[in-house]
């Protein structure tokens, strides 16, 4: 019984104090050991804390424009232009807005078209016999859309 004695007090106060009770937080060591400073150990219940609030679909949701925005800047920036990495943000779009909101949904499917049209053009770009020739005859730009007009901008929460 001694090999419990000195966990079982714990135990017993994080089960009878409840949730808001300041409980040990786990693993409040650093990484090579050392014990947190109090001020530490706050800060990683406030982000324990955090993480307990966070929905998966607000965070996927989040992903989703996050990749949508990298995937944009690959296809649109000529100094970043990596067309197989744009090609993995598009698929990595399609395969996860399914699990979105409907409202989230329509909007990330409209970004979403919009990309696929650039990245359309600018694989069409790649020479003769290529197809994605624009209306004027000449293959458009990444920066511009077929009428010549820049590209739509994309779509971000909290933007109307």
């Amino acid at each position: 019984m001694s090999d419990t004695e000195g966990t079982e007090p714990e135990a017993e106060q994080q089960g009878a104090a409840g949730p808001e009770a300041e409980q040990p937080v786990p693993g409040a060591t650093g990484p090579e050991g050392e014990q947190l400073s109090p001020e530490q150990e706050q800060m990683l219940r406030e982000m324990e804390e955090q993480m307990r609030k966070v929905r998966v679909e607000d965070l996927v949701a989040q992903s989703v424009v996050s990749i949508l925005n990298l995937t944009y800047r690959r296809i649109a920036k000529e100094d970043e232009r990596d067309l197989e990495q744009a090609r993995v943000g598009i698929e990595a779009i399609r395969g996860m807005v399914d699990v979105l909101d409907p409202e989230s949904q329509r909007e990330i499917k409209n970004a979403l078209s919009q990309i696929q049209v650039l990245y359309a053009q600018a694989t069409g770009e790649g020479g003769p016999g290529a197809g994605g020739a624009g209306p004027e005859g000449g293959a458009p730009g990444p920066s511009a859309s077929p009428g010549g007009q820049p590209p739509p901008r994309l779509w971000t929460p909290g933007s109307d």
